[in-house]
């Protein structure tokens, strides 16, 4: 698959994602979690050896196979779904970062599944997202994610392994000289759009391709972000959205694979920031289950957009963390239904408890679930006074 000097860049790059994304600089001694699907294998020891180097104290973690997801969610009772063993609460509280490798051996062995009992066994895990989160708002924690190309991946995104395996090279810049320098220049040059988003006083956001005409409000205290380091490759520039002032519909014309169920066509209909209607060419008992996994499931917690100028990714590839970068022609806008990134508060990030995410509309859920708009499309700001102003069209910011 990967000669050993790309796994060795694979993993450099991905020591630059997290330590970008740790606002404190690590230091030997540190924990990191290394999770890892089996088929990854060859990444993480290349990731391991990389961390020894660094100083710091690598906890690798097999994640569980897809014939062991398939007993867990098939055949567990509620109890097993939901158990949490003694001592993971503290564990997790004791992290310093976490890597995660993606390499799916199957993207549809859950489909015959209830989702509600998927639902359920990430429901009792949630508070592990929020210690972390509250750990990475102290400085104290950062993360970053990889996929690693499987037969699985590179058929359901209709490939061949050496296309989809060269997505991926180029997408990371595994054939540059330096990945981690031209990492570099591409957050360089996200902070020049950051920063012009940021110093603009937007009253609401109008999406309009062919089907979707969708308004966002990012709400009071926002704050764009984007090419962090939490993901590898990441191009979007996002934020997380007052989900009370969503109202329209938003369309999802690439597919999307979820907890081994297909999707495609996916369109939702927002009323005072709820979606009141699903509807999906496949799949839609799937999203309208997903949708109502919790209070939260059917609200907006996260809208991007993506340059077709900073992304190399040019293909369908069947996994998330690629679909939601995708540059192509047109670029890309998603949304994710469910959890808000608490990091998009432009305040103190220690002030942010639950009162004050709730005031502001931050959303609070269990999912978050990217959907994935490739058509051509215009964003139009309004800003506070009614002045409008085109900040996104035919792919490209509209920045200085």
């Amino acid at each position: 698959m990967f000669t050993s000097d790309e796994l060795k860049k694979y993993a450099e790059t991905l020591w630059w994602g997290l330590s970008t994304a740790r606002t404190k600089p690590y230091e030997p001694g540190d924990f990191v979690l290394l999770r890892f699907d089996p088929d990854a294998l060859p990444l993480a020891e290349a990731m391991f050896d990389l961390l020894m180097e660094k100083g710091i104290n690598p906890i690798p973690r097999q994640n569980l196979s897809a014939n062991m997801e398939l007993s867990f969610y098939g055949k567990g009772s509620e109890g097993q779904l939901t158990a949490i063993p003694s001592g993971d609460r503290e564990f997790i509280g004791g992290l310093n970062g976490l890597i995660s490798l993606i390499a799916p051996a199957s993207l549809t062995h859950l489909q015959d599944i209830d989702s509600k009992r998927i639902g359920q066994a990430a429901v009792a895990r949630k508070f592990m997202r929020d210690i972390m989160e509250k750990r990475e708002q102290s400085g104290d924690f950062g993360w970053t994610l990889c996929i690693y190309p499987t037969q699985a991946l590179a058929e359901a995104a209709k490939l061949s392994m050496a296309d989809f395996k060269a997505q991926v090279v180029k997408a990371c810049y595994l054939d540059d000289d330096n990945p981690p320098a031209r990492w570099n220049d591409i957050f360089k040059e996200a902070e020049k759009v950051k920063s012009w988003l940021n110093k603009l006083s937007i009253e609401h956001l109008r999406i309009q391709s062919k089907d979707t005409d969708l308004i966002v409000v990012p709400g009071e205290q926002r704050r764009w972000l984007g090419v962090s380091g939490h993901n590898i490759p990441s191009f979007e520039i996002f934020l997380s959205p007052d989900w009370r002032g969503t109202e329209g519909v938003y369309y999802a014309d690439q597919p999307s694979f979820r907890s081994g169920n297909f999707v495609e066509g996916v369109r939702l209909t927002f009323e005072k920031g709820v979606a009141v209607k699903t509807e999906a060419k496949t799949g839609g008992d799937f999203v309208a289950k997903q949708l109502t996994l919790d209070e939260g499931a059917n609200r907006l917690g996260e809208f991007s957009l993506t340059d077709r100028r900073f992304s190399k990714i040019n293909a369908f590839m069947a996994n998330t963390l690629f679909d939601e970068n995708f540059g192509g022609p047109q670029g890309n806008c998603h949304v994710a239904v469910g959890a808000s990134y608490a990091d998009t508060f432009s305040g103190d990030q220690s002030t942010l408890d639950e009162g004050l995410k709730k005031k502001l509309g931050f959303n609070d859920s269990a999912l978050h679930w990217d959907l994935v708009n490739t058509q051509q499309k215009t964003v139009t700001a309004t800003l506070k006074g009614g002045k409008e102003l085109v900040i996104y069209t035919d792919g490209e910011f509209q920045y200085e």
